[in-house]
Protein backbone atom coordinates (compact mmCIF):
# COMPACT_ATOMS: atom_id res chain seq x y z
CA UNK A 1 0.00 0.00 0.00
CA UNK A 2 1.53 3.42 -0.85
CA UNK A 3 0.35 6.46 1.45
CA UNK A 4 -0.78 9.42 -0.55
CA UNK A 5 -1.08 13.03 0.19
CA UNK A 6 -3.45 15.45 -1.74
CA UNK A 7 -4.27 19.08 -1.93
CA UNK A 8 -7.64 20.31 -2.39
CA UNK A 9 -8.41 23.22 -4.33
CA UNK A 10 -11.16 25.28 -5.43
CA UNK A 11 -12.73 28.79 -6.49
CA UNK A 12 -15.52 27.89 -8.32
CA UNK A 13 -18.87 26.84 -6.29
CA UNK A 14 -16.42 25.98 -3.70
CA UNK A 15 -18.26 24.24 -1.29
CA UNK A 16 -20.28 21.94 -3.40
CA UNK A 17 -16.85 21.26 -5.42
CA UNK A 18 -14.86 20.05 -2.04
CA UNK A 19 -17.61 18.04 -0.89
CA UNK A 20 -18.26 16.45 -4.13
CA UNK A 21 -14.44 15.36 -4.21
CA UNK A 22 -14.30 14.14 -0.66
CA UNK A 23 -17.22 12.53 -1.16
CA UNK A 24 -15.40 10.38 -3.99
CA UNK A 25 -12.15 10.03 -2.53
CA UNK A 26 -14.01 8.24 0.23
CA UNK A 27 -15.60 6.02 -1.37
CA UNK A 28 -12.53 5.09 -3.90
CA UNK A 29 -10.20 4.72 -0.74
CA UNK A 30 -11.95 4.12 2.72
CA UNK A 31 -10.75 6.44 5.79
CA UNK A 32 -9.68 10.01 4.82
CA UNK A 33 -7.19 11.70 6.98
CA UNK A 34 -8.15 15.75 6.88
CA UNK A 35 -6.79 18.96 7.13
CA UNK A 36 -8.91 22.08 8.15
CA UNK A 37 -9.90 23.87 5.39
CA UNK A 38 -8.20 27.13 4.81
CA UNK A 39 -9.51 30.06 2.20
CA UNK A 40 -6.69 32.02 0.24
CA UNK A 41 -6.05 34.58 -2.33
CA UNK A 42 -5.94 33.01 -5.80
CA UNK A 43 -1.77 33.17 -6.58
CA UNK A 44 -0.79 33.35 -9.70
CA UNK A 45 -3.94 34.91 -11.23
CA UNK A 46 -6.57 37.68 -10.15
CA UNK A 47 -9.03 35.39 -8.99
CA UNK A 48 -12.02 34.65 -6.40
CA UNK A 49 -10.50 33.34 -2.85
CA UNK A 50 -9.78 29.55 -2.88
CA UNK A 51 -10.78 26.43 -0.57
CA UNK A 52 -7.29 24.57 -0.08
CA UNK A 53 -6.97 21.61 1.97
CA UNK A 54 -4.85 18.37 2.69
CA UNK A 55 -5.89 14.91 2.40
CA UNK A 56 -3.92 11.39 3.23
CA UNK A 57 -4.80 7.78 2.81
CA UNK A 58 -3.13 4.48 1.18
CA UNK A 59 -4.04 2.77 -1.90
CA UNK A 60 -3.04 0.02 -3.88
CA UNK A 61 -2.94 1.52 -7.00
CA UNK A 62 -0.04 1.94 -8.87
CA UNK A 63 0.81 5.60 -9.59
CA UNK A 64 -0.51 6.01 -13.12
CA UNK A 65 -4.05 4.72 -12.41
CA UNK A 66 -3.95 6.65 -9.10
CA UNK A 67 -3.20 9.82 -11.12
CA UNK A 68 -5.94 9.06 -14.09
CA UNK A 69 -8.07 7.95 -11.51
CA UNK A 70 -7.61 12.19 -10.06
CA UNK A 71 -7.99 13.25 -13.29
CA UNK A 72 -11.18 11.43 -13.52
CA UNK A 73 -12.41 13.20 -10.41
CA UNK A 74 -11.75 16.76 -11.55
CA UNK A 75 -13.52 16.10 -14.88
CA UNK A 76 -16.93 14.63 -13.23
CA UNK A 77 -16.43 18.18 -11.39
CA UNK A 78 -15.97 19.78 -14.36
CA UNK A 79 -12.61 20.68 -14.81
CA UNK A 80 -11.84 21.85 -17.96
CA UNK A 81 -9.27 20.23 -20.31
CA UNK A 82 -6.59 22.50 -21.62
CA UNK A 83 -7.42 25.48 -19.11
CA UNK A 84 -4.56 27.96 -18.31
CA UNK A 85 -3.05 26.98 -15.75
CA UNK A 86 -3.13 29.76 -13.82
CA UNK A 87 -7.29 30.27 -13.62
CA UNK A 88 -10.14 29.66 -11.77
CA UNK A 89 -11.02 25.66 -11.03
CA UNK A 90 -14.13 23.91 -9.91
CA UNK A 91 -11.53 21.45 -7.99
CA UNK A 92 -8.05 20.83 -8.48
CA UNK A 93 -6.35 17.99 -7.26
CA UNK A 94 -2.87 17.77 -6.43
CA UNK A 95 -0.83 14.62 -5.76
CA UNK A 96 1.79 15.74 -3.20
CA UNK A 97 3.38 12.54 -3.00
CA UNK A 98 3.33 9.50 -3.32
CA UNK A 99 4.86 7.33 -0.57
CA UNK A 100 8.62 8.54 -1.11
CA UNK A 101 8.84 8.72 -5.09
CA UNK A 102 10.97 11.10 -6.75
CA UNK A 103 11.53 12.56 -9.81
CA UNK A 104 9.14 12.02 -12.91
CA UNK A 105 6.92 8.77 -12.80
CA UNK A 106 4.18 8.92 -15.23
CA UNK A 107 3.82 11.77 -16.16
CA UNK A 108 3.84 13.63 -12.22
CA UNK A 109 6.87 15.41 -10.84
CA UNK A 110 7.06 14.00 -7.20
CA UNK A 111 7.23 15.18 -4.67
CA UNK A 112 5.37 18.26 -6.14
CA UNK A 113 7.22 21.31 -5.61
CA UNK A 114 4.09 23.44 -4.64
CA UNK A 115 4.98 21.87 -1.09
CA UNK A 116 8.10 24.39 -0.82
CA UNK A 117 6.89 27.43 -1.16
CA UNK A 118 2.39 27.61 -0.89
CA UNK A 119 1.33 28.06 2.43
CA UNK A 120 -1.58 26.77 1.12
CA UNK A 121 -0.68 23.55 0.63
CA UNK A 122 2.36 23.26 3.00
CA UNK A 123 0.07 24.17 6.24
CA UNK A 124 -2.77 21.74 5.46
CA UNK A 125 0.22 18.99 5.20
CA UNK A 126 1.74 19.70 8.25
CA UNK A 127 -1.13 19.37 9.67
CA UNK A 128 -2.11 16.01 8.67
CA UNK A 129 2.09 14.80 8.02
CA UNK A 130 3.27 16.63 10.84
CA UNK A 131 6.51 14.21 11.04
CA UNK A 132 6.80 12.76 7.57
CA UNK A 133 9.99 14.06 6.04
CA UNK A 134 10.10 15.75 2.85
CA UNK A 135 11.52 13.42 0.48
CA UNK A 136 13.93 15.74 -1.25
CA UNK A 137 14.63 18.32 1.32
CA UNK A 138 14.81 16.06 4.43
CA UNK A 139 13.02 18.01 7.15
CA UNK A 140 9.14 17.25 8.03
CA UNK A 141 6.68 19.06 7.39
CA UNK A 142 6.18 20.53 10.98
CA UNK A 143 9.83 21.99 10.54
CA UNK A 144 9.16 23.17 6.64
CA UNK A 145 5.98 25.32 7.98
CA UNK A 146 7.61 26.75 11.68
CA UNK A 147 10.58 27.89 8.91
CA UNK A 148 8.52 29.27 6.39
CA UNK A 149 8.61 33.06 5.35
CA UNK A 150 5.94 34.18 2.88
CA UNK A 151 3.65 36.94 2.24
CA UNK A 152 0.73 34.09 1.57
CA UNK A 153 -2.21 34.68 3.90
CA UNK A 154 -4.65 31.81 5.00
CA UNK A 155 -7.13 31.47 7.22
CA UNK A 156 -9.04 28.39 8.18
CA UNK A 157 -13.11 28.64 7.65
CA UNK A 158 -15.75 26.59 8.83
CA UNK A 159 -16.40 23.64 6.68
CA UNK A 160 -19.08 20.74 7.47
CA UNK A 161 -18.36 17.23 5.93
CA UNK A 162 -20.45 14.42 6.39
CA UNK A 163 -21.74 15.80 9.61
CA UNK A 164 -18.92 17.20 10.82
CA UNK A 165 -17.03 20.58 11.11
CA UNK A 166 -13.46 19.23 10.06
CA UNK A 167 -12.21 22.89 10.19
CA UNK A 168 -12.89 23.01 14.47
CA UNK A 169 -10.16 23.44 16.09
Amino acid sequence: MAEVFLSLGSNTQRYRHMTIALDSLHQQFGSLVLSRVYESESVGFPGSLFLNMAVGFSTDMSLKDFAAQMWAIELSNGRQLGAAKFSPRTIDIDILSYDDVCGCHAGIELPRAEILYNAFVLLPLSEIAPDHCHPVDGRNYRTLWQNYQSDQKLWPVPFQWQGRDISAG
